[in-house]
């Protein structure tokens, strides 16, 4: 059962320990009339620390961030420790300064490998210790290790995830009109041409605002290109310069994304022209899509909580509810199926047994099971069982995440040098959708890689 109004019950076993009493929170003799008392045997391994405290923050906002309190409620009681998350739009572009500065959070939540490179670079990263890296090895895959590895050494292990590449959309207005689910590239290409010639509405709808990382959904968009047009190892290539930005293929992936994104027959369904994708909030630019105005958007597996922001269940997320969403087909309908995604991975900056016993909790099938039963997200842990996942569409993308078939490659800008993947990247979409021609704006992409 999950606890609720932890907080209090924390702060009455401070109390009573400074009255000398003795309590023990996990065995059923604390309870107040707000909350029941919590199984705490999963959590013996962790230890006891009563009246430790571990602050964290990160990128996770509004009911992302509740549920992702909720989340550690009882490893919080049963542990003693208290932990207090601020949750920040500007955590990636700050961290860093309040790292140099010795104001660090104990435990960041960060959302790019890149970012987690240049923490480490900067020497503020605590490695992770032996509980945190065991969990890693038997819950996860060796590429998801190398995700929170920087120099050889292992910092961080991944926490949540996402498979990027879904194309929303409503199964009623596929039944109603007899659209089929695209099994290639051309064929989504054809079904979007059948929308626009209808005339009703344009077919997709888009929105690449995000504040100051404005353009990142477009980004997504071209990293599924890549994947399924050139493979995964021009892909591996591309992430890590061993092509250049501008080669003919990433060419070839920004032209095929243009035929949607810069074409005024294909958006931006229920919102305005091209140029109002770059001011449309990427949180809700699909829902249109509830209103008939437009028929597709293009947004990972964790746009599932933007249908219903409020944390109800008006908007039913099914196969034969008012949306779901398929995956960007690939090329030809027999190609192996690649996917690309995200994750965040919780890096420590203070090392104490607290710290890392916190972190050691959010890298095991405990947590991974808990945070998805609690609806909106998935992982890639192994421990996890699909069917906690709170939709359909979530339950199939662990499937999709554990299937040892599936090619995964992590967010292509999120793995770059942050001076691309989280800056020029971002802004040459927006030029380029803007009216930038390709070449222009794959020129000066190229010229911000940095030289070493």
């Amino acid at each position: 059962m999950r606890l609720r109004g932890h907080r209090r019950l924390t702060a009455a076993l401070v109390a009573a320990a400074a009255l000398g009493l003795t309590l023990t929170a996990c065995t059923g003799d604390i309870a107040d009339e707000d909350n029941a008392d919590v199984d705490c045997a999963p959590y013996d391994t962790y230890g006891t620390f009563e009246g430790k405290e571990v602050t964290v923050a990160g990128t996770i906002l509004d009911l992302e961030a509740d549920r992702l309190n909720e989340s550690w409620a009882d490893f919080e009681q049963c542990t003693g420790i208290s932990v207090e998350y601020q949750g920040s739009s500007e955590f990636e572009a700050q961290i860093a300064v309040l790292a140099e500065g010795g104001n660090a959070p104990d435990v960041g939540i960060v959302p790019q490998p890149g970012l987690l490179a240049r923490l480490a670079t900067g020497g503020w990263l605590i490695p992770a210790s032996q509980a945190v890296e065991d969990n890693v090895d038997e819950f996860w895959s060796e590429d998801w290790k190398k995700y929170g590895t920087f120099d050889d050494t292992f910092y961080a292990a991944p926490l949540m995830a996402s498979i990027k590449g879904y194309v929303w959309y409503s199964p009623a207005e596929f039944e109603e009109k007899g659209y089929e689910i695209p099994k290639t590239l051309d064929e989504l290409t054809t079904l979007s041409e059948t929308i626009a010639a209808e005339g009703d509405h344009k077919p997709w709808c888009v929105g690449l605002e995000s504040g100051e990382a404005t353009g990142w959904p477009g980004t997504d968009w071209v990293e599924d290109f890549v994947l399924r047009q050139s493979g995964p190892d021009v892909y591996d290539q591309w992430v890590t310069h061993g092509i250049p930005f501008n080669d003919p293929q990433i060419a070839e992936a920004f032209d095929a994304v243009g035929g949607y994104l810069k074409n005024e027959d294909m958006v931006n369904g229920g919102i305005g022209d091209v140029s109002t994708q770059v001011t449309e909030a990427f949180q809700t630019a699909g829902l249109p899509i509830l209103d008939g105005e437009c028929s597709l958007h293009h947004q990972a597996s964790f746009y599932e909580t933007f249908w219903n922001p409020d944390g109800g269940d008006d908007v039913k997320v099914a196969s034969d509810g008012d949306v779901f969403g398929f995956l960007l087909p690939p090329v030809n309908a027999d190609d192996p199926l690649s996917v690309t995604g995200g994750g965040e991975f919780p890096v420590a900056f203070r090392d104490a047994e607290e710290v890392e016993a916190f972190r050691a909790y959010l890298s095991s099938d405990l947590w991974a099971n808990n945070r998805v039963s609690l609806g909106g997200v998935i992982s890639a842990n192994k421990g996890v069982d699909p069917e906690n996942a709170s939709s359909e569409l979530l339950t199939q993308s662990i499937e999709i995440l554990q299937d040892p078939e599936t090619t995964f490659r992590f967010d292509g800008s999120d793995l770059m040098p942050g001076a691309v993947g989280a800056d020029s990247f971002w802004k040459g979409i927006v030029a380029w959708v803007g009216g930038e021609d390709t070449k222009q704006v794959l020129d000066t992409i190229e010229s911000t890689w940095p030289t070493s």
